[in-house]
Parts: structure tokens; sequence; C-alpha cells
């Protein structure tokens, strides 16, 4: 179950399912405005689809979910027209949220793209890409980020300067859940670490629970 509304993250006794596999089963968690969650955990352990599953892209196996009204998720996917210029790109989306040129303009300059602003998207590097997902996690201004290992590919300027971005979210009372395997400058409230034994088939995990 998943609702929607509030100023805080929960999940209880959260359980997530993919294909036949059990990824993560019975996971708790609270965070409360200016906190900070980490996931941690191999490859295949389910931190992308932990993710996913608290933006409402993927239904809870069993258990409940509540989330701020406005999310944001950044992950792997663009979610920008490569065509346009940076800019035009994030005015796009800042149209569709009601934001303003200003808030664009903070979005890129969040992540240091002032001078990229005019050049298409597709012309970026792998770090400016990633940077560009980022301005646009910026724009939305949404009460929870939900970040998918978000210092892929940038160098450690960039770190700094998303650091401070997410510095700057939890200041003024956001909430962030990040899953990833390079240290981020933040400090985090609480650390959840998913382990890949879990990820079995399903009944194979039936089968042993029955057998208990």
């Amino acid at each position: 179950m998943r609702e929607e509304g509030g100023n805080c993250l929960r999940a209880t006794a959260l359980s997530c399912v993919r294909g036949d596999k059990l990824l993560f089963r019975d996971l708790t968690l609270a965070l409360m405005p200016g906190e900070a969650g980490l996931i941690t955990g191999p490859n295949g352990a389910g931190k992308s689809s932990l993710l996913r599953l608290i933006a409402g892209l993927l239904d809870p196996f069993s258990g409940s979910v509540h989330v701020p009204e406005s999310i944001a998720l950044c992950d792997d996917r663009m979610a920008l027209d490569e065509n346009l210029p940076l800019s035009s790109a994030l005015y796009f989306w800042a149209k569709l949220d009601s934001k303003s040129d200003q808030d664009v303009a903070r979005a890129i300059n969040a992540m240091d793209m002032g001078h990229l602003a005019e050049v298409p998207v597709r012309y970026f590097s792998t770090g400016q890409r990633q940077r560009a997902r980022l301005a646009r996690t910026f724009l939305n201004n949404a009460k929870l980020w939900l970040l998918d290992e978000p210092a892929n590919g940038l160098d450690s300027a960039s770190v700094e300067q998303l650091g401070r971005a997410m510095q700057c979210h939890l200041g003024s009372g956001g909430i962030i859940l990040a899953a990833s395997h390079i240290a981020l400058p933040v400090a985090f409230d609480t650390t959840l670490r998913l382990s890949r034994k879990l990820s079995a088939p399903l009944a194979h995990q039936v089968h042993q629970e029955s057998a208990l």
C-alpha cells in the first residue's frame, strides 16, 4: 500500500518482488524533514528497486509506504530532450511544474552548468549528462529527493557541488534517500544495508519458510 501526503517518508514491513525474485522483505524506514538516508549493498540487492518503489513506479509485494506529495527521482534515465539546449530542455519541465525562468537558472547554477546552458544535451559528456540529470531533479524542488548513484561520472569538484546542493535541500526541510557506492559529502541520519542473500527465486524463499 502506498499513501501520499504529509512531510515525512515512512516505510513499514516493506517487501519487493521483481519477476520471481524476492529482493528484500520487512524493510522499515522513517525519515523526517531535514533527514537523509543512505542505501548500500551489492549490485542486485534491490537498491534501485527500493527507490522506484518509493517513487511509485513499482508496487510493493507487501507492507506500506507513506511519502510526501512531491517527489523527484534521479536515476540513469535522462528525462531531457537531448536535441534541445540544456536551458530549453529544463524549461520544458519548468512549465509543467509551474516553475519560473529563475528556477531554471538556479537549477543550472546548482551544478555549475551556466556555460553549458545553450549546448544541446546530446553533446554532453558522461559527467555533464549526470549533472544535467541532477539539475532536472533540483528544478522540481520536491520535498523528497530519491537519488540513485548521484555521483556516477562526477569529478571531485562536481561531487562537492552535489554535496552542497543536498545540504541546502536538507537545510530547507527537504528529505533525501540516496543509493550510492561512492562516498557523498553529506551526513546521513540512517543507513540501510541490503543483502543479495534474499535475491533468490520467490518459490525457494517460500519453501524455506514453510520448512521452518
